[in-house]
């Protein structure tokens, strides 16, 4: 059952949604043993949120002897979660192989242009057939832009009953035979139900191949992100998950510059998980090397001004010869030194805004990676150093003189950048920024910055640090934190042990939320300080989830009914004390007590009739305004 409009207004009126002050400041102590509020605190910073039984087995086994596990993934069993994720064949490919089985516009027109031929795969070649269709269709619209579109044809539109009534393999065999042009034509039929239905018991191949045939591109970023989602929900190594996404953010990169939804997949599985609790230079050099951080921040078109290739000069083993082809001038006029990731590797990875870092240092550094570049970024071509594009002589870089070395110059500069004092102050205060507060204690980010120096950027050390600190357990940093949308929504999923079956509709969620996936353009990434995600409408957004998530309205996924075990009658408010206790471990302010309270005197949530005196209460409509209290919205 929905929630009416009245009940928000009066939710409203009652300061429920609309104080973000009190939502972003207002901190309920612990009402519970110390060893308890340990383990509370434990998981609501280490996880995306404890789920029912979680703190008992925190407990069971000690909160210092789970955060060792924690910090150790590889001693976890995730062979659950690896089963989840089978269904997505994408996170196994190289982005060379995502590039051939879901191509993008570029090769697609190669193939158009007779530059490369159709693969032999009859899946594969669907797609490619069917995008070919597309892409005439388009071209012919281009060079008519007056004409209609043709509609689709009505043969195509007749054939789709009779398919619809064959089993899934016969179904797809079906498709398979049409020529491009009809199936074409019958894909444009299959909308909303539709497609429901002829997609229904495919496997994820199929289901795969035919959703590729529509948008080979979106299929990849759709597994991208659907992943995301299921490892944070179900993943038993919560931390690495954590400070994978912590990494991806201060890391960031843009899905949607061009070819980057292919590189991501890469970058997220290569790159960043494997590093994301060891050193930080491996991590660093691993993204400076990594295509897509090369695409994102242009440095693949980064060229020396007094490089060989800027010159038109081509060496031989004898000497050089001078050449300047006309395609090579008109590159020189289109490229040059691009300092783009330069200036975003010291002032948004390594030292900060103020790192003590100039103009002149960013140039530098600029110069010191040109020849850093990728071979085809649009086919799924990987790094690789082009000496002919690199900036010959010495470098001066923070006061550093890097000699003349040619890839190893890079090196020596992300070593340098490592190792910086600046660089470890300004990482241990983004990680307690995350794990600890808005604005955490200088104590703190002292203790961690001294680690990072002595251990050589170890980052499994400067979080045990962390953890180990007082200020880390002070009752001030007890859900002291406000949740992004992302750790809302998937500790939603955690809190109700909701079954997630399809998480393409909680993708669509996160958009409205103001949090899209991978969805951050400028390369600060997603903001982890409550101020951006704190302001009645966005408060608004997440209780109109809340509600309709609790009531099982979120397409694709399965919202259990909260377990009233413990309850020994239907009485509504028996039942607001035991999900508070389920959800939120008792620990709610009286305000959210009274406000909740107060509705429950409603017909609506109650389910009073006239003709029955008995009630049995709304119990979904209880948690979803539970969901979206301010003390859900805290960790």
């Amino acid at each position: 059952m929905s929630l009416p409009g009245r009940c928000f207004l009066s939710l409203a009126t009652a300061g429920f949604l609309c104080l973000p002050a009190a939502i972003a400041h207002k901190k309920v102590a612990p009402s519970s043993s110390t060893h308890r509020a340990r383990a509370i605190q434990a998981l609501n910073r280490l996880t995306f949120g404890p789920r029912p039984g979680d703190v008992e087995h925190v407990l069971a086994i000690g909160v210092d002897k789970w955060i060792e596990q924690q910090l150790h993934p590889e001693s976890i069993d995730d062979h659950a979660l690896d089963a989840r994720l089978a269904q997505f064949r994408t996170l196994r490919m190289s982005t060379e192989e995502l590039a051939e089985n879901f191509p993008p516009p570029t090769l697609i027109r190669r193939v158009a242009d007779g530059k490369q031929g159709l693969p032999h795969n009859k899946e594969e070649r669907a797609i490619y057939e069917t995008q070919l269709v597309k892409y005439r269709e388009k071209k012919e619209k281009n060079a008519a832009p007056d004409e209609s579109p043709m509609p689709a044809t009505s043969e195509a539109a007749e054939k789709l009953p009779g398919m619809l009534k064959l089993g899934p393999d016969m179904r797809m065999d079906a498709l398979l035979s049409m020529s491009p042009e009809d199936r074409s034509d019958l894909l444009a039929t299959l909308k909303g139900n539709a497609r429901k239905e002829f997609l229904d018991g495919m496997s994820p191949e199929q289901r795969e191949s035919v959703l590729a045939m529509y948008n080979p591109q979106q299929v990849v970023t759709q597994e991208l992100m659907q992943a995301k989602l299921v490892r944070a929900t179900y993943s038993e190594r919560q931390l690495q998950e954590i400070m994978t996404d912590f990494w991806l953010n201060h890391f960031n990169v843009f899905i949607g510059k061009g070819a980057d939804h292919l590189e991501l997949t890469s970058y997220e599985r290569d790159v960043i998980r494997p590093h994301s609790l060891g050193k930080f230079e491996d991590l660093l050099l691993a993204t400076a090397k990594s295509p897509a951080m090369l695409f994102y921040l242009d440095n693949w078109l980064s060229i020396g001004p007094k490089s060989d290739f800027a010159l038109g000069i081509r060496r031989t083993p004898r000497g050089f010869v001078r050449h300047v082809p006309p395609r090579i001038q008109a590159k020189k006029q289109q490229s040059g030194l691009n300092e783009n990731y330069g200036r975003e590797l010291m002032e948004l990875q390594t030292l900060g805004v103020n790192g003590g870092y100039t103009q002149v240092d960013v140039t530098e550094v600029a110069k010191v990676f040109t020849g850093w570049t990728i071979r085809e970024p649009r086919q799924g071509g990987g790094y690789f150093f082009d000496e002919r594009r690199h900036e010959p002589g010495t470098k001066i870089v923070l006061g550093h003189k890097i000699r003349e070395n040619g890839e190893e110059e890079g090196r020596a500069v992300l070593h340098i950048l490592a190792h910086n004092p600046a660089t470890a102050k300004f990482i241990c205060n983004k990680l307690a920024m995350r794990f600890v507060s808005d604005n955490p204690p200088p104590s703190l980010v002292d203790g961690m910055s001294k680690t990072f120096l002595t251990k050589d950027g170890d980052i499994r050390e400067v979080l045990r640090t962390m953890l180990e600190s007082q200020e880390f357990w002070q009752p001030a940093a007890y859900r002291a934190k406000i949740k992004t949308p992302l750790e809302f929504v998937v500790s939603s999923l955690r809190a109700t042990e909701a079954q997630v079956n399809d998480a393409r509709p909680l993708v669509r969620e996160l958009q409205s939320l103001g949090m899209p996936l991978y969805g951050a353009q400028p390369p600060t990434g997603y903001s982890m300080k409550a101020e951006t995600w704190v302001s009645s409408a966005a408060l608004l957004g997440r209780m109109n989830f809340a509600v309709r998530f609790a009531s099982g309205r979120v397409r694709g996924v399965d919202t259990p009914s909260p377990s009233l075990a413990k309850v020994d009658s239907f009485e509504p408010k028996q039942i607001l004390t035991s999900l508070e206790n389920s959800l939120l471990e008792g620990d709610v302010s009286k305000q959210t007590h009274d406000t909740v309270s107060a509705r429950l005197n409603d017909p609506v949530i109650s389910q009073r009739r006239l003709d029955d005196p008995a009630r049995t209460p709304d119990v979904s409509m209880i948690e979803g305004l539970l969901l979206g209290s301010p003390e859900f919205q805290r960790r």
